[in-house]
């Protein structure tokens, strides 16, 4: 039996196995989850292909997903960590904002948008947010900034993107550096451009619950090559050396033609000089083989995701005395992470009521991540500023959850969405 043949019996069978594990929808007892990672078969057979080749280690794969990554996105330079959060603390570090400086972002965040902030000795200057964006009012940014500021760090909230425009300009006037946390936002735009392409950097999670997802993993996106050279160094150790040899074939025993040339050591391995004190962030090539075809899914998941949304805006139009619906800036196309509700503060019920109901109807619930994040444990005691009050980001904490519209939602799992919002509305107008 050929190789080839082997190929095509496996690819095959694990298409099989996979058409006998859909399981029917059946509205009050199948969940219907607030992210769901869609794959089948051809993700499997890559991934297996991937650990035969016998290299298990950052590889050939990884080098063609940053490159239509890259591709994609329309910016020079992708490259993969093992984490959205991983991503985070690379560009931080990438940028090399010294201790005692400040950096500019919301009190509505990821621990992991701010912990590499904290980690790095940078102190935040946190910032309200609109109440229908969900993302910072960019017209005050002024109010934050202070001549010890030297960095913009924002997350496009849910996918929904910030006034990008406005936030470049106030940058390149205080010649601040500007990452863009766009782990929830693959496929959101801003003025026809991709988000993570207007500032220095751009960070990505392919956590199952993503756009995309290799079960875990990140990158960090840049048209800076010095950037991105850095980035590999923190990513891979430290190391001196980050030519594609060394960084996309981390085999030993791969030649590298620059292995001796120009080393801060005197006749020493490249591979074995370190210049920064990094760390090991590298995703394994099975899971940027399975990244690769799931970029091919990456147009259909975007265009489901907003007619997801869509649907479930318009029929929760129906709903607007009892909740805050979400809004994008007019110059915005986003793609949603998700579908954000804020209870108001004259319903005649709480959060917690109807996330309880939903979730005895078998619908999944999350809260807006950390919520105003300075009224989370581990953040009590920390250095920051504090720019105005944080109303918005309180309301939030205290009553905003969001539902899926991720693209393994059916037709029949929005109508049952719906029609389960409906039937929590007649019950609390008795």
């Amino acid at each position: 039996m050929t190789l080839e043949t082997c190929d095509k019996d496996l690819f095959t069978l694990l298409e099989r196995i996979l058409s006998q594990k859909k399981k029917e929808f059946i509205p009050g007892k199948t969940t219907i989850h607030y992210a769901w990672a869609v794959y089948d078969h051809q993700e499997i057979f890559a991934a297996l292909k991937s650990l035969l080749s016998g290299w298990f280690g950052i590889g050939k794969y990884a080098s063609e997903f940053e490159k239509h990554f890259s591709n994609f996105l329309g910016i020079r330079h992708c490259v993969l960590a093992n984490s959205g959060s991983s991503a985070n603390l690379l560009a931080v570090e990438s940028v090399r904002i010294p201790k005692g400086a400040e950096a500019i972002t919301p009190a509505i965040t990821f621990p992991t948008t701010l912990n590499p902030l904290l980690q790095k000795g940078i102190k935040p200057v946190f910032m309200d947010i609109n109440s229908r964006t969900y993302n910072i009012n960019a017209a005050e940014l002024e109010n934050a900034f202070s001549e010890k500021v030297k960095l913009v760090m924002l997350p496009h909230t849910l996918g929904n993107p910030n006034e990008m425009d406005r936030i470049m300009e106030f940058a390149e006037e205080h010649d601040l550096y500007v990452i863009e946390d766009a782990c929830d936002a693959l496929g959101s735009r801003y003025k026809g451009k991709y988000v993570s392409t207007f500032g220095d950097e751009g960070t990505f999670s392919f956590y199952p619950a993503h756009h995309i997802t290799m079960g875990e993993g990140g990158a960090v996106v840049t048209n800076n090559e010095e950037l991105s050279l850095t980035v590999r160094s923190f990513r891979d150790w430290g190391r001196a050396c980050v030519c594609p040899v060394c960084t996309i074939s981390l085999d030993p025993n791969a030649y590298c033609p620059l292995r001796f040339s120009k080393t801060p050591l005197p006749d020493y391995d490249k591979r074995f000089t370190y210049i920064n004190i990094g760390y090991n962030l590298k995703p394994l090539d099975l899971q940027a083989a399975i990244g690769l075809q799931q970029l091919q899914r990456l147009p259909d998941f975007i265009r489901k995701r907003k007619e997801n949304f869509r649907k479930l805006y318009n029929e929760f139009l129906n709903f607007e005395d009892y909740f805050i619906l979400p809004e994008s800036l007019p110059k915005a196309d986003p793609c949603w992470f998700a579908f954000p509700l804020t209870v108001k503060d004259d319903a005649p019920f709480k959060r917690k009521d109807i996330v309880q109901f939903l979730g005895d109807h078998h619908i999944d619930t999350r809260p807006l991540f950390a919520g105003n994040i300075l009224k989370q444990p581990a953040y009590k005691d920390i250095d920051y500023r504090a720019v105005g009050k944080f109303d918005n980001s309180d309301r939030v904490m205290a009553s905003s959850f969001f539902i899926g519209v991720h693209p393994g939602l059916t037709e029949d799992m929005l109508d049952y969405m719906i029609n389960t919002f409906e039937a929590f509305i007649r019950k609390v107008k008795k």
